[in-house]
Order: structure tokens, then sequence, then C-alpha cells
């Protein structure tokens, strides 16, 4: 068996052009074919077993047994695959090939890590057996619930139910070398609403003969960010943003409805209830006090992203990195909160800056691309976690 250090530094390369591989082919949620043959092909050639066509067609479940016992507990490790609908604007070499897609969030990278971990915990002494979960569509297509259904954490593939997950985010606001983790709740709720307003269509030129739906959604807009400022406790959390306004066909025509999309994110599922209750309010109020009628449609999106008290510790035990203080929870969403549902979880930042450096490209931004530095970190840190004594 070899040591760590060794196998990572000897799989730099190979790793790094895997992953500028994976990003020159984007492919967005479910349709991760080619993503799913890459790593099929490299858990093969490392002699790792899989479960493949999981989770709708695409998701990947690796598996390596202890080299101990065969009871052992077992440890899950989650990456995403998925890319997302942004034309690409890094200008680097191996930009995307694919035009209005694109690695904006480091999936690429996550995905490269969990190969590497894998490849790597093949060639070593593993106390644990480990679960490598290859997930599709964490960009709002629920992919790791769709994973927890087909029983990737229960042990209907391998007979091995996972006793614990980790999963980890590449972060801009850290550099290379820094993790950060905290315990209880990292990532919110992301809940999406819809607004449908119904007035009475007219003549732009002779407003009083109709009632016009986008003044009234104009007025639902401003008032629901009265509930964020005055319905919620200024300690706690909540963000609500309308991101689509559409309505009418014509600049002379008041049309007879208009409708709202937008978001909601909440840190306590309390604050959650709070939130569709006064939104409800507010909608059917606004609406009529303007002579008009709504509908509130509330979806409950991807839950919060919980970190296991306990596991959080492991991890500060264990990690071997550069631990960061407590980061404040994201209003971001991420549904590795589905695995948190079925087992301990734990979810971390994994920093990205270069040494020198101040700001890097934000997540989702069309200019953003994975540091290639932190992909031995991630393995490193993965491998670590997947072999720490437990019990």
């Amino acid at each position: 068996m070899k040591d760590l250090a060794s196998l990572i530094e000897a799989d730099q390369r190979h790793l790094e052009a895997l992953r500028r591989d994976l990003h020159q082919h984007p492919e967005l949620g479910y349709e991760e074919h080619r993503t799913s043959g890459v790593v099929r092909r490299e858990l093969e050639r490392a002699g790792v077993q899989f479960a493949a066509d999981l989770a709708g067609g695409t998701g990947v479940l690796g598996f390596l047994p202890s080299t101990r016992h065969e009871d052992a507990p077992t440890v899950a490790l989650r990456a995403d695959m998925d890319a997302l609908p942004i034309e690409e604007r890094t200008g680097v070499g191996y930009s995307s090939d694919h035009p209005g897609k694109m690695h904006a969030c480091g999936h690429d990278g996550h995905t490269t890590i969990l190969i590497g971990a894998a490849r790597a915990l093949a060639q070593l002494e593993r106390p644990n057996n480990v679960l490598f979960v290859f997930q599709p569509a964490e960009e709002g297509g629920a992919g790791g619930k769709r994973m927890c259904e087909d029983g990737v954490l229960e042990g209907r593939q391998f007979g091995r139910a996972a006793d614990r997950i980790f999963g980890l985010h590449c972060f801009p606001g850290l550099h290379v070398g820094e993790v950060s983790c905290r315990a209880g709740t990292m990532m919110a709720n992301a809940d999406t609403i819809r607004v449908k307003v119904y007035g009475k269509g007219g003549h732009a030129a002779m407003p009083h003969t109709g009632i016009d739906p986008i003044v009234v959604a104009s007025h639902i807009v401003v008032a629901a960010q009265a509930i964020v400022s005055r319905s919620v406790d200024p300690l706690d959390a909540m963000v609500i943003t309308f991101g689509q306004i559409t309505g009418g066909t014509a600049h002379n025509i008041i049309p007879e409805h208009a409708e709202l999309v937008g978001t909601v994110r909440t840190l306590r599922p309390e604050t959650r209830a709070l939130a569709e209750r006064r939104l409800q309010e507010v909608v059917q109020g606004v609406a009529q006090a303007h002579g008009a009628s709504a509908h509130l449609e509330f979806d409950h999106g991807y839950p919060a992203v919980y970190n296991d008290p306990d596991l959080v510790d492991e991890f500060r035990k264990h990690v071997g990195e550069r631990i960061m203080p407590d980061p404040l929870p994201v209003m971001g969403g991420e549904d590795f909160s589905f695995y948190g549902q079925h087992v301990p979880a734990c979810f971390y930042w994994l920093g990205l800056m270069s040494e020198g450096q101040t700001s890097y490209p934000n997540l989702h931004a069309p200019e953003f691309d994975f540091n290639d530095a932190a992909l031995p970190v991630g393995v490193r840190a993965m491998c670590r976690l997947a072999t720490a004594p437990i019990g």
C-alpha cells in the first residue's frame, strides 16, 4: 500500500487533464451522459465497483469495501456533475464546446476530486467501506433527492448502508489549502414562488376603465420586502427576490393578467412557514385593495443544508487542512440537504483563490473557472474523511 501524499502527487496531471476535459464538455442536469461515462470509465480503471443509470439515468454509485473487516462502517462521499445554462467568458483554452452551457459552479472540479479520491483510496488501507456518490442535476433538478430515492445510502446496490456522508463545494472566498465548515444550518431552504395577478384589460390611455395587473404586481413586489424588514426577527434571515415579471402584449394595452416568479430563502423551518403565511396575506391583501384577484403558489424546494455537530467535530479532527473560522450561513440552496435527511451529514467549503489573490470570479458567473491547484486539497480531504476511525 502506498502513502496518500505520493498517490496524490503522482495523479495531479491526470486529474488536471480530466477536470479540463469535463469543463470543455459541460452537460446540464439529467443530460450528463458523457460525464457519467467518464466517471464509469475512471472507476473501472481504478478497480472500483459501481452501479450506473441511477437518478433517471446518469447517476453513478461507486463502492470500495474495507480492507480490514466485512462489518466495517461505511462513509459516503458525494460530488455533483451538472453544468449551467451560461455562455462562458473565461477565455481559457479548454472553454466550453457547447454554446450556452458551461461549468460555472465548479462541478467539474467536484467530480474530478471524487474520481481522484476513488483512485487513491483503491490503493490504500481502508478501515471503512466507502461509497462514491456521483449525482446529476444539483442545479435545480434535485438529483440528490433522486439518488436517495434510488437507495444509494441504504445499501440497495452493494448491501452497505452509509453511516455518514461528506460533501464539498468550491468557494471563491477562501484560498487554496483552506477549508471551512459550521455545525448546524450551513445553507438555506430554497423555495420558488409564483404569483398570478388577474385584473381587467383595457386601453392604456383609459386606465380608469380597467384594473391594471402590472400595477398590482408592482405593489406586491414592494410590499413583500416589508415581510423581510418588519415580520422577521432582525437576527434571523430571510430573502424574498422576484426574478421574473411578465404581462402584456403591447405598449398601449392594459393586460388582463400578470405573473411574478421569485425565490424565498430562509434558514429555519419556522421562518419558512412565516414567509409562506405572510406572502399569502400580502398577495391577497394588495390585490383586493386594487380591485384585482391573485393566486400564490409556494413550491417547497431544497431544504436547508444541516451539518451534524458531531460529524463537524470529526471533520475538524481529521480533515488535516487549514480550517478557517466558522462561516456564516449562506442563503444559497444545495440539494446535498436531502442526504442529511437520511444519515448524519457534513458539507464544507474548499478554497479556490491562489496565494496573493484577494478576489475570485463568483459562482454562476460566466468568468468563473475552477482552480486546478485545489484538486489535491479536495482529494486529500476526502480521503482522510473516508479513512478516519468511526465509533
